[in-house]
């Protein structure tokens, strides 16, 4: 009897040691949050997270830190982050292009890097139609001018992308089959190599997002053509958009937050209470009136709503690409 009576005290110690983890958990976020941006600094997702981060961080109390990993159009970055631990300390800003990339997969007969019900949605943070840009010493004054050379020399003209169904690749192929053209498709690891390329004139075209190319247009070094947007950009009310020149070819470009699939509900509150935050923070405003991005803030709900109806649409685009060949 004294014998069990010292084994019990010798456990119940060992026993309340084990069981404290549970009961008393370190407060979320105890550590630094990897945020992963799947492209090359310079693109939309990098413009909009860098400042997405900081106010977060700031919030928080913990370093918000942005890791590019690019590649295969935004899928290297996205699976990583799909096989993250779903423990809050990981989060991925994503965009469009993250709900067609696995229909791509499959499109091109290889299993799909990742899948998009292995995320959960935190909050949509920006919206932009794309911008049709072309050098500002090019022969293209006007969308007129770029849709009849490419109908005089079919598959010529080329035009520079994020990625194979990328964001920016899936644009320009909506606009061509709108206006019936056939153009010569240049895939980089993101927006920003592809805009460096055209400032270098390595191609002649590039459907672009805003906040990567306003600088640009604005210091004279790119002219737009068109959006892709039912209206007119109030940061480029001189430039049409596709509707009102007569071609059926709309595309936002926007950017959102994910975490995994299974990270608990008490952490995803957190994010998206502080990603509620940071919107209607005014360093987070001026950031992004800075690259002249609208915000477009929807809350996890209705931001899950959004991307399963945009993912419909997108997919239809993507089956009319049709498989490309590998290179």
């Amino acid at each position: 009897m004294k014998r069990r009576a010292v084994l019990a005290s010798m456990l119940l110690p060992a026993l309340s040691i084990e069981a404290r983890p549970a009961a008393a958990q370190d407060a979320y976020p105890s550590r630094p949050i990897q945020m992963i941006v799947p492209f090359p600094p310079g693109g939309v997702a990098d413009i909009t997270g860098r400042p997405t981060a900081h106010v977060m961080g700031k919030l928080l109390k913990q370093s918000v830190v942005v890791v590019n990993k690019a590649g295969a159009g935004g899928s290297v970055g996205a699976a990583l982050a799909s096989r993250a631990a779903p423990d809050g300390y990981t989060i991925l800003m994503a965009l469009s292009s993250i709900s067609v990339l696995p229909v791509a997969d499959r499109l091109q007969g290889r299993p799909a890097a990742y899948e998009l019900d292995q995320f959960a949605p935190i909050a949509l943070i920006s919206a932009d139609p794309t911008v049709l840009v072309v050098s500002a010493d090019g022969p293209y004054k006007t969308l007129k001018d770029f849709v009849e050379a490419a109908k005089a020399k079919p598959g010529t003209i080329n035009y520079g992308s994020s990625g194979v169904y990328g964001t920016l690749h899936v644009a320009m192929e909506i606009f061509a089959a709108a206006a019936d053209i056939k153009l010569f498709h240049i895939p980089y690891q993101g927006g920003g190599p592809a805009v460096a390329a055209l400032l270098g004139g390595q191609i002649a075209a590039l459907a672009s997002g805003p906040s990567a190319a306003i600088g640009q247009i604005k210091g004279g070094k790119m002219r737009a053509l068109a959006v892709w947007g039912d209206k007119r950009l109030a940061s480029l009310p001189d430039v049409p958009s596709m509707k009102e020149l007569g071609y059926d070819a709309t595309f936002y470009i926007w950017s959102g937050l994910f975490a995994p699939a299974a990270t608990p509900a008490p952490v995803m509150a957190t994010l998206r209470d502080t990603v509620r935050r940071t919107v209607e923070d005014p360093e987070f405003k001026a950031a992004m009136a800075k690259v002249e991005t609208p915000i477009a803030y929807l809350d996890a709900p209705a931001f899950a709503a959004f991307v399963a109806a945009d993912a419909k649409r997108l997919a239809t685009a993507v089956e009319r690409i049709g498989k490309v060949p590998e290179k």
